[in-house]
């Protein structure tokens, strides 16, 4: 694991109070998402974000502990390194209301 899950503190309390969701979009290389109610990695949830995936959570999940922990290298779909001519590895768009 590459990192303890975390909340998100970055956002204005009132952002995260009203549940304002967060979207990302993962490009690339899969990856290991963890999420839980509790900063304890062993008691979360874990799930694949793999390229073209879309995550969104809002509502009371605002407030649940989540990281990457794991990026899995050269799961990238070939016909997106060959066409865009991105770099191998894993590329995350996530937007949030501040």
């Amino acid at each position: 694991m590459t990192s303890p899950p975390v909340q998100d503190r970055d956002e204005s309390r009132d952002s995260i109070d009203k549940g304002l969701p967060v979207v990302s979009f993962s490009i690339g290389d899969t990856a290991t998402f963890l999420y839980g109610d509790e900063r304890d990695a062993d008691q979360a949830k874990d799930v694949l974000l793999e390229s073209g995936d879309v995550l969104i959570f809002g509502g009371n999940s605002r407030k649940v502990y989540h990281g990457v922990t794991a990026i899995h290298a050269d799961t990238a779909p070939k016909s997106l390194l060959e066409e865009t001519n991105l770099r191998p590895g894993r590329l995350n768009l996530t937007f949030k209301q501040y």
